[in-house]
């Protein structure tokens, strides 16, 4: 069988999801290797990610390792990867989605709505601060930096009331003991393509394309490439307030959106249903354009907001 070469990041959780893909391919009889390679998004420790707005900043030195040929796929968090690929590369597999929710960590707090006046929260995006202060505008929002470790950390150290994470890291680190409450859709729409591990390869490389087949989960393509039809007709990247959804109904597809502004003043949403993933995130995104969504984005666009990013 192939000798295949992944490349990831570094972090806890990167490590988790290139072994746990290198398993997969090693029972199939395949020789896996794991290139760990440092992206600017993990040279970037200090400074709130928004602030730098670099589209790819997770995966473009990875990118560049699978151009040369050093390593021979990518294991992204999909919602880090852009989400329009140079022609050389092909997104090969979208796997088995994991739950692609937000969730409420507190020591004290049972849930959300219960956090007294004035809380300190920590999160790591300005889609998740916008729609915290939809709700609770009396909450502070502070930045949160860090792997998952550092995170709770913080948390347990008493830094913060509660901090927001992603469900699915949580999830697949074993480390769900500070979870007091899985946030509704309603409440925190995820990000594009959250909970799903993306799978990148050389667009020429059909012996590794074959190879990378049996991973790919229909379900989590057709939702993941919906959100990302959205924000590519948004024009946004992963360092912007917007959320979005979609999950099977009766057949078709349902796709749910926001665009917000960080201070949560304003939050636009929109729902629609399709068959054609590419059209309904098309369709829903320009809806949102039409009702002031351009207008938000190009002030994010333009203005240094003090605020994180996802991670």
């Amino acid at each position: 069988m192939a000798r295949l070469r992944i490349g990831s990041r570094g972090s806890q959780l990167a490590l988790w999801q290139a072994n746990h893909v290198s398993g997969l391919l090693r029972a199939r009889g395949h020789e896996v290797e794991i290139e760990i390679i440092k992206t600017t998004g993990d040279k970037i420790t200090e400074v709130a990610l928004a602030q730098v707005g670099t589209k790819g900043m997770f995966t473009k030195e990875i990118e560049e390792a699978l151009a040369e040929g050093r390593v021979d796929l990518a294991v992204h968090s999909l919602k880090d990867l852009p989400t329009e690929l140079a022609s050389t590369f092909t997104l090969a597999a979208v796997m088995k989605r994991q739950d692609p929710r937000d969730v409420f960590l507190s020591l004290g707090y049972a849930s959300f709505r219960e956090l007294p006046k004035g809380a300190r929260v920590g999160t790591s995006s300005l889609r998740r601060q916008a729609q915290i202060k939809a709700v609770r505008p009396d909450l502070k929002i502070f930045p949160l930096r860090g792997n998952v470790d550092t995170r709770l950390r913080k948390l347990e150290s008493g830094e913060f009331d509660a901090i927001i994470l992603a469900a699915a890291g949580l999830n697949r680190l074993g480390r769900t003991e500070r979870v007091r409450e899985v946030l509704p859709v309603e409440t925190m729409c995820p990000a594009v393509g959250q909970g799903a591990l993306g799978i990148e390869a050389r667009a020429d490389d059909s012996a590794t394309l074959k190879e990378l087949e049996f991973l790919d989960d229909d379900d989590a393509r057709r939702a993941t490439t919906a959100e990302r039809a959205l924000l590519r007709t948004l024009g946004g990247g992963c360092q912007v307030p917007i959320g979005a959804y979609a999950e099977s109904a009766g057949g078709a597809l349902k796709l749910t959106a926001i665009v917000a502004d960080p201070d949560g003043g304003k939050v636009l949403r929109d729902q629609q249903c399709g068959d054609d993933p590419e059209d309904l995130g098309a369709r829903v995104g320009k809806t949102l354009l039409a009702r002031g969504a351009d207008a938000i984005l190009r002030a994010v666009y333009g203005e240094a907001v003090a605020a994180p990013q996802q991670p």
